[in-house]
């Protein structure tokens, strides 16, 4: 069947050796629509960004691009404003007609930590092609907090495909009619829009923008940080903000989202036309965000922003990104934060998990 493979057919690719490991493969890894990669033991300061490109092995390009090697086995410091490539322990032999996308995880882009997974013979980031057999690697850029890494540590996601499984806009408004994935009229186009709230209806604190001169945070330790330390609040009256370039920003969407049980969805970045700014960096939602016992209540999404450019002049209601929905090829046996323990099921403003609640 069509569609984004559930948590049930990754146990059994597991068990195929279709996804393998030196260390097996933990069921902790598997989630509803996709699974965590863990870093190896290895990583490699790179003077740039680098894709393998057609016919070519990553092992190959480490040797034009290489700085330096580490061992990240007693925890390694990756630096704010330098490119790492780490070796993923995962490794595919996938069958034909089944290809994958990757993502970091909520938490890593909370983080502004820009990771991107790189495969052989590859042509783009965080694209595995059909039928791939071979390693994985990470390519890490911390872009506002140096971090502390050890092997182990699971910073992106995969999910697996067979065929077409994107939703229409025609496919996306007859589900909206069944399942009610935002309140009121939806906003799609290529997806379904969604816009970024600075008219909280309690208190005026819409955001944060990370400090530029702060510590390392070390990955492993959760609720560990006091956010003042790394962030700066924002407050909004008037329903405004302005970016300034370079910046980055924890701001969180006006709707509340609803991802049904027999579908995924992947964040994706508005048309550029709307503003010089970015937004999202992790980017998957499981099937069961923001579904509650009796169907969608909704949870917002929290929004990773970047300016480019220009200050930017960002307004309440003002439409920042969309939301693709993707068909799963049968419902997974557990669900986002029903079956599953989740750290931002039901969520409004939040940070990552490594800073302690406001």
């Amino acid at each position: 069947m069509q569609g984004v493979l559930p948590s049930q057919t990754l146990r059994e690719m597991i068990a195929r050796g279709q996804i393998a490991a030196e260390l097996p493969v933990t069921d902790a890894q598997v989630q509803p629509a996709s699974l965590d990669l863990r870093l190896g033991a290895r990583a490699w300061r790179v003077r740039a960004s680098f894709l393998a490109g057609k016919g070519r092995r990553v092992a190959e390009r480490l040797a034009d691009f290489e700085m330096h090697e580490m061992a990240l086995d007693n925890g390694t410091v990756l630096e704010k404003g330098c490119v790492y490539v780490v070796e993923l322990m995962e490794q595919l032999a996938l069958p034909q007609g089944l290809h994958a996308v990757t993502n970091a995880k909520s938490s890593t882009g909370r983080l502004d930590l820009l990771t991107r997974v790189i495969a052989d013979d590859g042509t783009e980031f965080d694209r595995v092609p059909d039928g791939y057999h071979g390693p994985l690697y990470a390519e890490i850029c911390p872009r506002s907090f140096s971090v502390l890494v050890r092997p182990g540590q699971r910073l992106n996601q995969i999910r697996f495909r067979r065929g077409h499984a994107v939703l229409d806009d025609t496919a996306l408004r007859d589900l909206h009619a069944r399942e009610t994935l935002v309140p009121g009229d939806p906003v799609i186009s290529d997806g379904l829009g969604f816009s970024v709230d600075l008219k909280p209806a309690q208190d005026t604190l819409v955001g944060y923008r990370a400090k530029p001169h702060t510590g390392v945070i070390d990955l492993d330790r959760i609720g560990a940080y006091a956010p003042r330390d790394f962030w700066e609040e924002l407050h909004s009256d008037t329903g405004q903000i302005i970016l300034d370039p370079g910046a980055f920003y924890i701001l969180v969407s006006r709707e509340a989202v609803h991802i049904p049980p027999d579908y995924a969805a992947e964040m994706a970045p508005y048309l550029a036309m709307v503003g010089e700014f970015r937004v999202h960096y992790a980017g998957f939602f499981d099937p069961g965000f923001g579904h509650g016992p009796a169907g969608g209540t909704g949870a917002r999404g929290v929004l990773e922003v970047r300016c480019h450019e220009a200050p930017f002049a960002l307004e309440h209601g003002q439409i920042v990104g969309r939301l693709v929905y993707e068909r799963m090829a049968e419902r997974p046996e557990q669900l986002y934060g029903a079956d599953l323990a989740s750290n931002y099921q039901g969520q409004g403003l939040k940070l990552a998990k490594h800073f302690k609640a406001r």
